[in-house]
């Protein structure tokens, strides 16, 4: 690919991963509309029911379907198992058991465990341009959460919920990281269904007496479509954009713009349930945005360079 085509697709890459972040700022307002008439863990099994449909759905229709090798079969389950699975579960345990502040916070850590993972794997070599990225979105997590008047506690409780939300960033870390390996072999569409199927299957089976308790036929349209829409766009789009997205910069760069995702939510949150958006707040996503900028500058911060790119002459990104 010339480097003008590689150029316009990583650009490209940037743009999905910030429909991304649109899509998981919005999420969160959705989600307490089904929470109101679901307990959570059946809700995220029904989500996750509907963006598995749809994800298998769109392969099929993709005609990508390539079936795997027992090597990869593993990595599939692997994936799944250790980063998708064990999100879903730590995530939803951790939410309910810590602050909202805390919640925050701990999700921002992502691209610190993305780093640590790709440094031990020897997948990538960070640079300055990274690091600088992750450090400012972070301090700008914090001004927000600071903000919008939300308790970082670590006392009593609150510890363990947050120790429950740092296992969940380090499996979504996981998923992240080892779902791109699988891209070079396979599509996007199979990659994603597959993660996605497999995950589905895994929470229906520890979740199933919780599924029984719910009277599934008497819930109000606004259940369902909470679940849709969190299932289609919050699960099945979401994640088919975030596997091609870290495929294409790679699972450092991509990570960062996931701490745009607190920026979207305190802006949907001012317009749609009245919230303040105050000086803090605004300093804050300066900041997280400015952290994405760093990243995309890396050009200009000796030191950067993706491992193997050197040898190729290409970019991380570039095929």
């Amino acid at each position: 690919m010339s480097p003008l085509n590689d150029q316009k697709k990583t650009v490209l890459a940037e743009c999905m991963l910030l429909l991304v972040t649109v899509m998981w700022g919005m999420n969160p307002p959705v989600i307490k509309l089904g929470l109101q008439h679901i307990p959570p863990l059946p809700y995220n099994v029904a989500r996750m029911l509907v963006g598995s449909v749809v994800a298998v759905l769109v392969l099929w229709l993709s005609g990508r379907y390539r079936r795997p090798t027992r090597g990869d079969a593993w990595r599939f389950m692997r994936a799944s198992i250790f980063g998708f699975f064990l999100f879903q579960i730590l995530f939803a345990e951790g939410i309910d058991r810590t602050t909202a502040g805390n919640a925050a916070f701990m999700c921002c850590l992502l691209p610190l465990f993305v780093l640590l993972i790709n440094r031990i794997c020897g997948f990538d070599t960070i640079g300055r341009a990274v690091l600088i990225g992750i450090a400012c979105s972070m301090a700008g997590i914090v001004l927000i959460v600071l903000g919008a008047g939300r308790e970082l506690s670590m006392a009593g409780k609150h510890l363990f919920g947050a120790l429950l939300l740092l296992g969940s960033q380090a499996g979504y870390a996981y998923y992240t990281v080892f779902s791109r390996e699988l891209l070079d072999r396979y599509s996007t569409y199979q990659v994603t269904a597959s993660l996605m199927v497999i995950t589905t299957v895994l929470l229906l089976l520890v979740s199933l007496p919780a599924m029984r308790g719910v009277a599934w036929p008497d819930l109000p349209a606004q259940a369902w479509g909470s679940i849709a829409f969190s299932g289609v766009f919050g699960l099945c789009l979401a994640n088919f954009l975030w596997i091609w997205g870290a495929g294409v910069i790679g699972t450092a760069r991509a990570s960062v713009f996931n701490n745009l995702t607190p920026v979207f939510a305190v802006v949907v949150a001012y317009f749609l349930l009245g919230e303040t958006f105050g000086v803090l707040q605004a300093a804050g996503a300066a900041l997280v945005m400015g952290g994405v900028y760093v990243t995309r500058r890396r050009g200009r911060f000796p030191g950067w360079r993706a491992k193997g790119a050197e040898a190729d002459g290409k970019s991380p990104g570039s095929s």
